[in-house]
């Protein structure tokens, strides 16, 4: 009997695991190009690989501080390159939990990794139906391509 039991339920593990990890780790995007990672309640946000092309060399990214709130679409900070500044909207509202040292020292990071080492902020979401509004990343790669035309 305590073997079925284990059985059964190391089933019904995998069934939630895979229910709730829907969102897990999941990417969505804005028109304006800015990328949301969304690890349970926590999105980290940064701007795409396609928006550091577009600004060439980043030498300034200002950031907001920790335990400032912010509603979608807001303006939490900005990104100067050698082009243009550009600012940098929150694609969901929520709570900066943490922001990323490395940019004030290593602007130009965001030019080699904009979507993985060179996130901006993580936001605690207040509203994860925001989520709703973004694009996946087929979605994306389809505005881009239009965006470039």
């Amino acid at each position: 009997r305590s073997m079925i039991q284990a059985v059964r339920s190391s089933r019904s593990i995998p069934q939630k695991l895979s229910y709730g990890s829907l969102r897990l780790m999941s990417t969505y995007y804005t028109p304006a190009h800015e990328y949301c990672k969304v690890d349970g309640n926590i999105a980290t946000i940064g701007i795409t690989d396609f928006a550091q092309a577009a600004l060439g060399d980043i030498v300034f990214v200002d950031l907001p501080e920790p335990g400032d709130d912010f509603e979608a679409k807001d303006s939490f900070g900005s990104v100067e390159s050698v082009k243009a500044a550009s600012d940098v909207y929150a694609p969901v509202s929520g709570k900066v939990t943490e922001i990323n040292e490395n940019l004030s020292d290593e602007p130009g990071l965001v030019n080699t990794s904009a979507e993985s080492d060179a996130w901006f902020i993580k936001l605690e979401m207040s509203d994860e139906s925001e989520l709703d509004g973004l694009m996946n990343a087929e979605q994306y790669k389809e505005h881009c391509e239009n965006e470039s035309h």
